[in-house]
């Protein structure tokens, strides 16, 4: 089901990186009409940790860092904040139930193949949130089209109603890839990716869409469209019932892409209108 009206976009502000996630999460927020929720948790009773004290000074200190960016990016996007001790993957999955949007850190692996724990918090919050799932970069993305990969399944085409509405609300192009395994297949591709394009944008006629079909692998096919794209969208799983919570295609966008990716899950519907 779409997310209430005054669900808010959750962020999690870790002690690297917050500053570019809270930049982005404001833009995303502002664009959707939603509020900003910042949330820091901390693991205190681990045996290194420090003093309770010391981590709530840290995550004080954090949480105003990345308010100050949030105003920066989004001066009128209204900004409240939490500190939670626990595990800040749980805390972010426990949330995500009542959140439009969960927004993380992709904690540098998009710059680094050969480094990237299966535990990574951004993978796990992907794969388990109750909604959507925004994994930013450090680096901001180029003003390019919004990216959206369909595959004909019914979770594509939820992932292209997210496309679409984020298209809308920031005043961008849609570009939808569909890809296939053979020559053969490309003119029927065409025609149903036409297709359900035109299904979902009566009424949205300010969108420039771009409809391709390529062939090729479908995760390599996508990374390499991201690299001009100021988004990217994608279904957590596509057509792969048989695999985990996330397909093959989601894992190669968060691990590969250089732009932000929107994991889309737990949603039965495009975004809701939050004004």
């Amino acid at each position: 089901m779409a997310a209430a009206s005054d669900a808010p976009v959750l962020v999690g502000i870790g002690a690297e990186g917050g500053l570019p996630v809270a930049r982005l999460a404001a833009r995303v927020a502002a664009a959707h009409g939603r509020g900003l929720h910042l949330l820091h948790a901390f693991n205190w009773a681990t045996p290194d940790a420090p003093a309770v004290t010391a981590s709530r000074t840290d995550a004080e200190r954090l949480l105003s860092e990345a308010i100050a960016a949030a105003n920066q990016s989004e001066p009128d996007a209204p900004v409240s904040t939490e500190i939670v001790e626990g595990s800040p993957v749980m805390a972010l999955v426990r949330k995500s139930e009542s959140a439009f949007l969960v927004a993380i850190g992709d904690g540098g692996m998009a710059h680094c193949d050969d480094c990237i724990p299966a535990d990574s918090p951004a993978l796990q919050v992907a794969a388990r949130a109750e909604c959507p799932v925004l994994v930013a970069r450090q680096d901001p993305p180029p003003q390019g089209p919004v990216l959206v990969g369909v595959d004909g399944s019914a979770s594509a085409e939820i992932a292209l109603s997210w496309a679409l509405a984020c298209a809308s609300r920031h005043r961008s192009r849609l570009l939808a890839i569909w890809v296939v395994e053979t020559e053969a297949a490309i003119e029927s591709a065409t025609g149903r990716l036409h297709d359900l394009v035109a299904g979902h944008t009566p009424g949205l006629s300010d969108i420039a869409v771009e409809c391709h079909v390529i062939r090729g692998e479908p995760g390599d096919v996508l990374v390499e469209q991201s690299r001009s794209a100021q988004l990217v969208v994608v279904a957590a799983r596509g057509d792969e019932p048989w695999r985990g919570m996330l397909g093959a295609v989601s894992q190669s966008l968060l691990y590969h892409s250089p732009a932000p990716v929107i994991v889309v899950r737990g949603a039965t519907g495009p975004p809701a209108d939050g004004s």
